[in-house]
């Protein structure tokens, strides 16, 4: 594939400065018809999309269709139902000590906006996000992910179907590429993908002075309260972990299990890895399951593995690495300390380390420690859910499940710390998005002649007393 050079990605670039102005003054008919004709010309790509993400990533028909096509239309659809709404001045009568002022809150697009897209999630969380900048007025630079390449031709292919670069443009290319476009003078950056990256967009940005979007990741933790109905929360702790071969910034990475309960909590993940793909001898043929990304990544996990083996952890399940089929079978660790490999790092892959614990306070301080995650999931009755919301910090958290508050678009969607900042999903993006302007109408019938000088003018003197009685109000 032949890349666009620097001076070419400038250009483009400068294009869509340019058109700033006019999609500032667009009109919600005209978002909403660009809104149209991107979601037909991505309906029409459904079929082109699956095979890519099978090419890319090895992902199941149903898998491509529930965590990623359909979640680009729900965001589509909500925002075409909502934008008029979002784009409407907000009106701020003036203070009682100003007659005759008033003011509005007026959205405006950011301008040309950069959105970094991951190769795990190579449509979703490349096009959620470009739907909220679009929405909200802008224009668009997206940079897919070289890791999923046949995706990326694909996303590439459909935005010149609809768009006109000066619009929306795509810009391809490796880390190099990358780099180079965080330290264009953008508008707004936003980025998805791992902590170090993150830190480097926003090193980057901070030389335009470029506000930046960081969705990240890290460990996120599942807490098992001794409450909690152990099948049920084994059996969504599975899914969640073995969607995308764990390959998923809000995976479950780790499991706090009550000591005592630890042996049965084991045999329920078992038997729900077994429910979800059968005999754990023909794992490498079942379709379900997606492949990891390189044969790096499969040789990393392992040596995670490996080394706290050897640290006293033990091999409930799995333990199977090929680097060059890129497949791992599912892996649950149990005994796990925080002092072993498989702690050190987010896993990203089909690796579940369970750490037994006896105080619940002393696993969540533990927790709170650490980097704060981009999810946390508790498993419990009512009150020990709440007992864990209100004693930890992530970017989101789920209720006796996992990974489900990604779905809602009326939801905001990011992290905090070391996870991330800044969120989108819907009005939330659209806010990202938007610059939010404060506009004043100043009446002729205004008093602020008032506090003009001379101050020692008898008018003057009154408008003070009235301003020091209005201080004393309620």
């Amino acid at each position: 594939m032949t890349y666009l050079t620097e001076t070419e990605i400038k250009a483009v670039f400068q294009a869509q400065q340019a058109h700033r102005a006019r999609m500032q003054r667009t009109t919600p008919a005209e978002r909403r018809a660009l809104l149209r004709g991107f979601r037909a010309a991505f309906d029409a790509r459904r079929e082109a999309f699956i095979a890519a993400m099978h090419a890319d990533l090895g992902k199941s028909r149903t898998e491509v269709e529930v965590t990623e096509l359909h979640q680009v239309m729900e965001g589509l659809n909500h925002n075409l139902r909502q934008m008029e709404r979002w784009m409407r001045p907000q009106h701020v009568p003036g203070p009682m000590t100003m007659p005759g002022i008033r003011g509005e809150i007026v959205p405006q697009p950011k301008g040309t906006v950069l959105i970094l897209g991951p190769w795990n999630y190579p449509i979703t969380n490349l096009l959620s996000p470009f739907v909220d900048a679009l929405s909200a007025g802008n224009t668009v630079i997206l940079k897919p992910s070289e890791k999923a390449p046949a995706t990326a031709q694909v996303i590439q292919g459909l935005i010149e179907a609809v768009f006109e670069p000066h619009l929306v443009a795509v810009v391809q290319g490796d880390a190099d590429t990358a780099a180079f476009l965080t330290h264009l003078p953008f508008d707004h950056i936003l980025f998805t993908g791992n902590t170090g990256v993150g830190r480097k967009v926003m090193q980057a940005a901070a030389g335009n002075l470029t506000p930046v979007t960081l969705e990240l990741g890290g460990k996120s933790p599942v807490v098992i309260d001794r409450s909690a109905d152990l099948s049920l929360a084994a059996q969504r702790t599975a899914w969640g972990k073995l969607m995308n071969a764990g390959q998923t910034c809000i995976a479950p990475d780790y499991v706090l299990v009550p000591r005592e309960k630890q042996a049965q909590f084991v045999r329920h993940v078992r038997d729900a890895v077994q429910a979800m793909y059968g005999d754990p001898h023909t794992l490498r043929q079942n379709p379900d399951l997606g492949r990891i990304i390189s044969a790096e990544s499969v040789a990393r996990l392992r040596e995670l593995v490996v080394g706290s083996l050897n640290m006293g952890a033990t091999l409930n399940l799995g333990g199977e690495f090929d680097e060059q089929g890129k497949f791992i079978t599912p892996t649950v660790l149990s005994n796990v300390t925080r002092a072993m490999p498989v702690m050190s790092q987010e896993l990203f892959g089909p690796v579940l380390p369970i750490l037994p614990y006896d105080d619940l306070q002393t696993a969540l301080d533990d927790i709170n420690r650490g980097p704060t995650p981009l999810a946390l999931y508790a498993f419990g009755n009512g009150e020990a859910t709440r007992f864990i919301q209100q004693r930890t910090r992530s970017g989101g958290m789920v209720s006796n499940g996992v990974i489900i508050h990604i779905t809602d678009h009326r939801l905001p969607f990011g992290g905090l710390g070391h996870s991330g900042m800044g969120h989108y999903h819907g009005e939330h993006g659209f806010r990202t998005f938007s610059h939010y302007r404060t506009v004043v109408h100043e009446g002729r019938n205004s008093i602020t002649h008032l506090g003009h000088p001379p101050f020692g003018r008898p008018a003057a003197r009154a408008a003070g007393w009235f301003l020091r009685l209005t201080e004393k109000l309620p």
